[in-house]
């Protein structure tokens, strides 16, 4: 009999209990951990790998949604969101036909639950699982753009950047180097992904592998072959290339 590894996430001990409770009754459900924060799941299911979490949807800090936009794209487990949000919340959940649990939890609805995750052993039925996940984990992160803070995850914590304090954005490989102050974060994402997730109205691109921060910007010195070197507050000193020109201009309303 396969053992499906679970991890139960909630901020409400009791709610945790009754989880717990209900799995009891099926010896093919191994519960490898408990979190009580976004924080915890986000570390257990990272180093665990488990095959099924049971996620609350509100938590404090970093959310449910928090949780599943921090995960490795190519590593998530089936989530079963439990949740006190009305019906008209559970569309989304109903569009990307993942599963959820509505508290309080109802013990048949439960074992429906268990029996869609034991399905999912199925490779085909796995496959079509982590598609809806992954559709979901785009809605929630399109539903996020223009955020007033990032979710960092650096040197084993979780950090929240507010967006308004990032002096500028490199990119480096498959990361990005956000510069806020004296510190330096990493964040998994793509130039585009993070330039989508900035406030246009703020943040500009600069270069294929730079976004700035406008308020940041003190000068705008003329370098090469029609290049601007771009010196913020804090003295550091960004290239301005040609192709992204036009849109500082755009975006400063004056050109160069």
């Amino acid at each position: 009999m396969k053992t499906i590894k679970t991890v139960i996430v909630d901020d409400e001990p009791l709610a945790r209990k009754l989880i717990r409770t209900l799995l009891a009754d099926a010896p093919d459900f191994e519960i490898v951990a408990e979190c009580a924060n976004g924080a915890e799941a986000i570390e257990s299911i990272e180093s665990l790998q488990p095959d099924l979490v049971f996620l609350d949807v509100q938590m404090p800090g970093i959310d449910g949604f928090g949780v599943l936009a921090a995960l490795d794209r190519d590593r998530l487990p089936f989530i079963v969101f439990v949740t006190a949000f009305d019906q008209y919340a559970l569309r989304a959940f109903d569009v990307h036909a993942l599963d959820y649990l509505l508290k309080p939890v109802d013990d048949e609805r439960f074992s429906e639950t268990l029996q869609r995750v034991r399905a999912t052993t199925d490779a085909r039925r796995a496959d079509r699982a982590k598609i809806q996940l992954l559709g979901l984990i785009e809605q929630v992160e399109a539903e996020s753009r223009t955020a007033e803070r990032l979710l960092v995850k650096s040197a084993g914590r979780i950090a929240f950047i507010d967006s308004g304090e990032i002096d500028w954005i490199e990119a480096s490989g498959n990361y990005m180097r956000i510069h806020v102050g004296d510190e330096t974060h990493l964040m998994r994402q793509t130039m585009s992904q993070m330039a989508d997730k900035l406030d246009p109205a703020r943040f500009a691109r600069i270069h294929r592998s730079t976004i700035v921060n406008l308020d940041r910007v003190k000068e705008l010195l003329p370098s090469k072959k029609g290049e601007f070197e771009v010196l913020l507050q804090n003295g550091a000193r960004l290239v301005l290339s040609r192709k992204y020109r036009p849109l500082l201009e755009q975006r400063l309303g004056k050109s160069l």
